[in-house]
């Protein structure tokens, strides 16, 4: 069983689910064009993703109940506005509803975004900046 750690402010985010075969495909394809990989099963109720180490817990939420993040979101960094694209277009073929087309944002200077909501209803999105 691999190891969590970071570097940085975090260890590492989890998304509940509420089928986790139906959410580990959808993760499977919107995270893919981003270079997150899925990085196995932890235990019976989880799958790790990352890049070279696990970062994201994609669960069934251990004390059986719904998993709920009204007001949450969790942002995945994008190289490019084409992994932007990609990650939107992946996300809603495997299951995910639009919650924002890829594109501009006008709250930032150069910031390209795209929303998606995943089958258990959380709210993930991938960002990119581009030159001005």
């Amino acid at each position: 069983m691999p190891v969590i750690s970071g570097d940085g402010v975090f260890s590492h985010t989890t998304l509940g689910a509420n089928d986790l075969p139906i959410s580990t495909a959808f993760y499977d394809a919107a995270l893919a064009p981003l270079g997150v990989n899925n990085l196995g099963p932890f235990g019976d109720s989880a799958v790790l993703y990352g890049k070279d180490k696990p970062a994201l817990l994609v669960l069934c939420p251990g004390n059986g109940e719904a998993p709920s993040s009204n007001g949450v979101t969790i942002g995945f960094a994008a190289a490019t506005t084409d992994q932007v694209d990609a990650f939107h277009a992946a996300g809603l073929a495997a299951g995910g509803t639009n919650e924002g087309a890829a594109g501009p944002r006008g709250h930032l200077p150069g910031a390209y975004a795209a929303y998606l909501r995943d089958p258990a209803g959380n709210k993930v999105c991938a960002y990119t900046f581009t030159a001005q």
